[in-house]
């Protein structure tokens, strides 16, 4: 329409009004938005008669420009209000077009792809390690072939410890280290993630607050309770005066964002070689069989002076605790899994009931 008409008089009525009727047509004859879109620019856009002639009006006589701007304002009106209730209509055909086409006929029989899912393990395990990074710790990690030394001596095993027994753990054939005497000590499948403290310690120094999530492995067989591979996690704090009021806050804290706000833990003396004083560590557990009781969930204790010196931390300045417990173990007691074998041979029946987050339906 811009191209095509000819200039616009400002001052003459009559060719407005003629304008404006033959716009009011277009403006009625879009079928879309679209076209309607363009249809506003050829009347309205920076090239239009109308826009065109309201720029000669500072050119007229002053007398002249009032009329002039009545008549080029009150055209404007007119088509802005036929462009607006146009595009109204227009935009609720639209809608009534997509509800349409988009609808769904639910009778209709369907082939179902079932959404995936994680297995648990992995989601729960991101859940602790937000957990401890959410309370300022650090995550750790370190090897799964652990040298000796970080397995056990550094943690205050004697040489003769049973764990140390070859029923207890999983050592890697020809590798002594150094490759000339097995005094130089072996290569094992590390036993739990206690020596990610060690290297910890080693590395960054004090004061040191890590967790440890990892695998470990146990020379036992698969059964309900016992799976040879299986995860922990690990907690180490050091720092100067510490104690066991720390410790057993850290624990009811944590049991509360693993099994809710009633969880709490409680203390019984026991023995470890890398704590002292020890303690087997017991959860309040409102869904036990047979009703509500105490069930043991982890070890924990104040970290051996012996670990601190041999890691390069000086017990008369410094002290820590430690704590650790299965995540399976965990897993298992919050969903109330009754068989290991769920947990570990990968029928994904298992892991589509705990859905993407770990939590399930």
């Amino acid at each position: 329409m811009a191209g095509n008409a000819p200039d616009l008089d400002p001052l003459d009525e009559n060719a407005v009004n003629e304008l404006v009727a033959r716009a009011l047509v277009k403006i009625d004859q879009a079928t879309n938005l679209d076209s309607l879109k363009a249809v506003r620019n050829d009347l309205l856009g920076d090239s239009a008669p109308l826009v065109a002639a309201n720029r000669t009006i500072g050119s007229l006589e002053a007398k002249m420009r009032g009329v002039a701007g009545k008549n080029l304002g009150s055209a404007r009106a007119s088509l802005n209000e036929a462009l607006q209730s146009r595009q109204a209509v227009l935009e609720a055909e639209h809608e009534a077009q997509v509800l349409l086409e988009e609808s769904l006929d639910v009778t209709v029989p369907t082939q179902r792809v079932p959404a995936g899912s994680r297995h648990p393990l992995e989601t729960l395990m991101e859940e602790v390690g937000d957990f401890f990074t959410a309370m300022g710790w650090e995550i750790a990690e370190g090897p799964e072939i652990e040298h000796e030394w970080f397995n056990f001596d550094s943690l205050n095993f004697d040489i003769d410890h049973p764990a140390r027994q070859m029923q207890d753990t999983l050592y890697i054939d020809g590798t002594s280290v150094g490759g000339s005497s097995a005094d130089d000590g072996h290569l094992v499948l590390r036993t739990h993630t206690s020596p990610v403290q060690s290297r910890a310690l080693l590395s960054r120094g004090v004061p040191l607050y890590v967790a440890c999530p990892g695998k470990v492995f146990r020379s036992d067989a698969l059964d309900a309770t016992h799976t040879p591979v299986f995860h922990q996690v690990e907690g180490l704090a050091v720092d100067r005066g510490l104690t066991m009021a720390h410790l057993k806050g850290v624990l009811d804290h944590f049991a509360r964002a693993m099994f809710g706000p009633e969880a709490k833990t409680r203390l019984r003396p026991s023995f470890f070689p890398f704590t002292e004083p020890s303690a087997e560590m017991d959860l309040w557990f409102p869904q036990k069989k047979g009703g509500a009781g105490w069930i043991e969930w982890g070890g924990c204790g104040m970290v051996n002076p012996n670990v601190l010196r041999a890691n390069g931390v000086d017990p008369e300045v410094y002290s820590g605790f430690a704590f650790g417990m299965g995540i399976e173990r965990t897993l298992m007691l919050r969903h109330g899994i009754a068989d290991m074998h769920d947990i570990v041979e990968g029928d994904t029946r298992f892991s589509q009931q705990f859905g993407v987050n770990g939590r399930g339906h």
